[in-house]
């Protein structure tokens, strides 16, 4: 199995959810900017995924949390891009917050506390990618966010786990490079003392 992916597994889904936190990665940011579109990334599941509970769950607010991260050119943040998505998704604008600040997933958690302010007894869930959560759930923890992580955009089924004798050679090298970032990502983080576990998990504690 592919122990990033598998580490938060997606839980039931809770009867009531006050809001929705999706973070960013999922635009093609240059491509949005030059065109006025929404052209969804490889981890654009993160956005479809959200849309869809946005319309499950009619009252729930959504954060959507990412700015433009484009060092050189011109780019858009997903803050910035995601409601024309949403609005063709059905999801009107007047339930939208936008945090477009963030340039990494440490700011997607500071600063969507700072936005949002949740309230004691509040239900929020936390999308984005499989392999991308154990690092954002330790993180929003962390910052003193109490989140469901409702981890979408997996790039295994599970049973192969992550390697290079698969039926697609080169996208097991892309999910394999992708896990090596995280990977160093989690270090780092460890490392700088932003998450208090190295590979964070349900039930160990604030940051992991």
């Amino acid at each position: 199995d592919n122990p990033l992916e598998e580490r938060f597994p997606r839980p039931p889904l809770p009867e009531k959810v006050d809001g929705i936190v999706v973070l960013g990665g999922g635009m093609e940011g240059a491509v949005n900017f030059a065109r006025g579109g929404y052209e969804l990334s490889a981890s654009g599941d993160r956005m479809v995924a959200a849309a869809v509970l946005a319309r499950h769950f009619s009252t729930a607010k959504v954060v959507i949390s990412g700015g433009t991260i484009a060092m050189i050119g011109e780019g858009e943040g997903d803050a910035e891009t995601a409601p024309r998505l949403f609005a063709a998704l059905g999801v009107t604008a007047d339930r939208l917050i936008l945090e477009n600040r963030s340039r990494n997933t440490y700011e997607n958690a500071v600063f969507t506390r700072e936005l949002v302010t949740p309230k004691p007894g509040e239900t929020w869930l936390l999308v984005t990618s499989a392999f991308h959560m154990p690092r954002a759930k330790a993180l929003f923890d962390k910052a003193g966010f109490a989140t469901v992580p409702w981890p979408v955009d997996y790039r295994t089924s599970g049973k192969e786990g992550i390697g290079l004798f698969r039926d697609d050679p080169f996208g097991s090298l892309q999910t394999t490079s992708t896990a090596v970032r995280e990977w160093i990502g989690l270090v780092a983080y460890w490392l700088s003392g932003r998450i208090d576990r190295l590979f964070p998990g349900p039930g160990v504690g604030s940051g992991g």
